[in-house]
């Protein structure tokens, strides 16, 4: 009878056992597979109130998150480029890119009451008078915070833009949507502007 009731209590022992290994396994292949405590934001909008709101999300979450990745495509690229750069020898479409685009951040448009300019100085005006930061500024603080900008390769090309008219932006770099998409399947919380 003794016997019988260690061999039963080791028989549940294993049993036991067994349940909390494989609870233990499961927990292990949750907490590999959970998301990291990371914003992606897909920035695809050239106006510059998306633009400021893209920045300013992003400086925001860089005090929430552990990391925040920036990806910039299409209409947002002209966005990052420096005016003050000279991109070297381009073909007749990138020339013609290159024209009609924004050449940097100073001269984005509203997207809505721009009015031939005077809307969107208007709003330049207020944000000065209020003190709310210049997209410039935002992009400083992003910098600061560590923010992480990818710009979109295909978008670059189709442009007829060169990583050498970009601004000096810390740890930048051209990456296609591979990377974004690994990015962002590992972050709590995906944004598209």
């Amino acid at each position: 009878m003794i016997e019988k009731t260690m061999t039963e209590n080791n028989v549940n022992l294993e049993a036991l056992q067994k349940q909390v290994n494989d609870l233990q396994a499961e927990v292990n292949r949750l907490k590999s597979n959970a998301p990291a405590d990371k914003l992606s934001m897909v920035v695809m909008s050239g106006d510059l109130d998306r633009q400021l709101a893209a920045f300013i999300i992003a400086t925001g979450a860089a005090a929430m998150f552990d990391e925040v990745v920036m990806f910039f495509t299409f209409w947002a690229t002209p966005a990052l480029r420096d005016p003050n750069k000279k991109p070297g020898p381009k073909d007749f479409m990138g020339k013609m890119f290159g024209m009609m685009l924004p050449k940097g951040s100073k001269k984005l448009k509203l997207s809505k009451m721009h009015m031939m300019g005077m809307g969107t100085n208007m709003m330049k005006g207020l944000m000065k008078k209020k003190n709310v930061m210049s997209l410039e500024q935002l992009i400083q603080s992003a910098a600061d915070a560590g923010v992480k900008i990818y710009v979109c390769q295909m978008s670059m090309d189709l442009m007829g833009m060169t990583q050498d008219e970009l601004i000096d932006y810390p740890g930048m770099k051209l990456a296609g949507v591979a990377k974004f998409l690994g990015e962002a399947g590992t972050s709590k919380t995906t944004l598209f502007i």
